[in-house]
């Protein structure tokens, strides 16, 4: 039976980076466990443990050590190993001497190649504990960190200074040098709580010595839940609603080895502020989770996650106070600053705010969005004079002093400042909706107006951005094309908007003075575009080849586009399906053989056989029905009917030799698969599937 072992790592440091340290965290783990796959150690659960001052991994039911194993090296052929008369020749010889081994020692091994000469070694497998020091010193240094560090007078680099090192196998220490530190099996608890040096009997000891002597819950996990009960419950005592933002829960977790939440309570009279401004500033600042009246209003309080157990709460609430209190200061002052002048007095001040060194200013980008705003919303039922005021307002606000101190308000201080001078509400609405979907999942525009300017938007943005040559590449999307396209694609599908894309693509084009726009780049956007949509159906169950089946008859209105993919999924379900996507396969394959023109006409009086008739008189009574489903965009009801065209199409290859060798009975069959075949192609191209 193979042995295992308990083991553990922890690197003890000065405090990490809050945003990065799970992803730290989980990089750690998994360079470990890649390290000994490479070992060929076999391990059972792995657990990984961060905080603001540790990075730890146990691995239970560790392979003590390696297989032995027989190692082949491989030498010249058989042919060349012997002279005429069966004398090893030099090349055996070396190769032997290269083993450390004798000629006699040597084996034949059969090969697809022939017979050659081998040198079958025995290798010892490694103890775990000789291995694991140099599988972790290759984890950390894999760490996707963009900038090390280097301190005192050491050569050693890490995102952090390191104070520790401890690596237990069971209850004994691994010998080991880890960043510039000897291992050992003694950590540290909180720095304040609990400084002096803790011992580790074990790893299974790891987390409840740490809970009990150190001060420190190092779960991530376990950390973050018990930030998220204690806020709700401080917030439910307060009579309040706690509202916890999962990034910012991420990152107070990172920041606090023993949490502990207080309550704190701010002067009402900021309450006159716009609350997104109040969250900003008590969220991005100060890391406080603020919460919210049974009416759903900000009240006038937060919640602050204290990294220590205080024997005096009340001075650290009060602390905590005082420094919101000109945080939200700035804020009402910003409020108060710049409502003393309409939204359209931060207009001119666009034309000194480069949007791309190409593509001209903000201003720019407002002269442009004030006519493509219109052209994609007229046919929405938006009013063009709406329209126009919504894009000529639609920047403004990044010129208020509050945008400029919280850019996440963007929109946000636009629709604020809009309804203050009593724009029209569909204005004022767009001008913070311009920018959903802000995230994956995120709410989409619902008017007209909105969903307009939110298209028109991100369509100037991914025209002049491509058009200029700066195609996404990799990871590198500085002007985040790939979101743009995604969140209007969601805008037109989900909302069922009948646009051309194709269309919208040449006229945003055209407003761009600076990029020459032919129809090769109008393609390639449309297909830059339309590719975003593969992720998007993907999570909705839809195959590459169903996606490709649809792509490939180039729709230009994505909203047709989502119709036919309900339509190619519905088909897939239904019997005989595969059998007819075959058949389509088969008839594609056939019509690309031909060379020349195929006869847009069946010439009945040509049929050889009952099948053509049969195939024929289907498709005839098919074609008006299902053309006339294609043109009401009922998709599905026109791929069941084509469904119908099966047996006759399995009767027609069963009976019938397609390239006969007479050339006009041949070209007129091919005649006939070609009807059946556009017929398909007017929803989707089932050969793919």
């Amino acid at each position: 039976m193979t042995q295992t072992v308990d083991f553990l790592v922890e690197i003890g440091t000065e405090e990490l980076p809050p945003k990065a340290l799970k992803k730290l965290s989980q990089a750690f783990g998994a360079g470990i466990e890649a390290g000994l796959i490479d070992a060929e150690l076999s391990y059972g659960a792995v657990s990984l443990y961060a905080s603001p001052r540790r990075l730890a991994v146990r691995i239970q039911e560790l392979q003590a050590k390696q297989d032995d194993k027989t190692v082949e090296k491989k030498g010249p052929a058989k042919k060349a190993a012997f002279d005429a008369d069966g004398n090893p020749t030099k090349a055996l010889q070396g190769f032997a001497r290269g083993c450390g081994a004798e000629v006699a020692d040597l084996v034949e091994i059969d090969t697809d190649k022939g017979v050659w000469m081998a040198f079958m070694q025995e290798q010892k497998g490694q103890g775990s504990a000789e291995l694991l020091p140099e599988i972790v010193n290759q984890s950390l240094a894999k760490l996707p960190i963009p900038k090390r560090m280097r301190w005192g007078a050491s050569d050693v680099e890490f995102v952090r200074p390191v104070h520790w090192a401890v690596m237990l196998m069971d209850d004994k220490v691994v010998p080991a040098t880890i960043l510039g530190h000897q291992t050992g099996n003694t950590t540290r608890g909180h720095r304040f709580h609990a400084p002096q040096a803790i011992e580790i009997a074990k790893p299974a000891d790891y987390i409840n010595t740490l809970c009990t002597q150190g001060y420190v819950q190092a779960d991530f996990d376990t950390r973050s839940d018990m930030i998220r009960a204690q806020v709700e419950a401080a917030a439910k005592a307060e009579g309040g609603i706690a509202q916890i933002d999962e990034d910012l829960l991420e990152e107070v977790t990172a920041l606090n080895e023993w949490p502990q939440a207080i309550v704190g309570d701010f002067d009402e009279v900021f309450l006159n502020v716009p609350s997104e401004a109040l969250v900003s500033a008590m969220k991005g600042h100060q890391k406080y989770f603020h919460m919210l009246d049974a009416n759903g209003k900000l009240m006038a309080k937060f919640i602050t996650i204290s990294n220590i157990e205080s024997s005096n709460p009340a001075s650290v609430k009060s602390g905590n106070e005082r420094v919101i209190r000109p945080r939200l200061s700035d804020a009402k002052f910003f409020w108060d600053q710049d409502r003393k002048q309409p939204l359209d007095d931060f207009l001119p001040r666009l034309k000194t705010v480069v949007f791309q060194q190409q593509l001209g200013t903000l201003f720019d980008k407002v002269e442009r969005l004030e006519t493509l705003t219109v052209k994609v919303g007229k046919p929405l039922g938006a009013e063009s004079q709406i329209l126009e005021r919504a894009a000529r307002l639609s920047k403004c606000d990044l010129m208020s002093e509050m945008v400029g101190e919280f850019p996440e308000l963007q929109g946000i201080m636009g629709r604020y400042y809009a309804m203050e001078q009593k724009e029209d509400q569909q204005v004022a609405d767009a001008l913070d909706a311009q920018y959903q979907p802000r995230f994956a999942g995120d709410e989409l525009p619902n008017s007209a107006v909105a969903q307009a300017l939110a298209i028109a938007d991100k369509l100037d943005t991914i025209t002049g951005i491509y058009g200029i040559g700066q195609v996404p590449s990799g990871d590198k999307d500085p002007f985040a094309l790939r979101r743009s396209a995604l969140g209007m694609l969601r805008i037109i599908i989900e909302k069922e908007l009948n646009l051309d894309l194709m269309l919208m693509i040449r006229f945003a084009l055209d407003l761009h003075p600076q990029v020459n726009a032919g129809d090769e780049l109008v393609a390639d956007i449309y297909d830059f575009i339309v590719s975003r949509l593969k992720a998007y159906f993907a999570d909705q169950g839809v195959t590459a080849e169903q996606f490709e089946a649809v792509r490939s008859c180039a729709p230009t209105h994505p909203l047709d586009f989502a119709k036919r993919i309900d339509a190619v999924k519905a088909f897939a379900q239904i019997d005989g399906a595969e059998s007819l996507s075959a058949a389509n396969k088969r008839i594609a394959n056939l019509l690309k053989k031909v060379d020349g023109e195929i006869a847009e006409t069946v010439d009945t009086g040509l049929f050889a056989d009952d099948a053509e008739s049969a195939l024929f008189a289907k498709l005839d009574q098919l074609r008006e029905s299902v053309s006339n489903l294609i043109a009401d965009k009922d998709y599905i009801a026109a791929m069941e009917q084509l469904a119908t065209i099966r047996e006759e199409v399995d009767g027609f290859f069963d009976s019938v030799m397609v390239m006969a060798d007479d050339a006009a009975i041949r070209n007129n069959r091919l005649a006939l698969l070609n009807q059946i075949y556009q017929l398909f192609m007017q929803v989707a191209d089932i050969s793919r599937l």
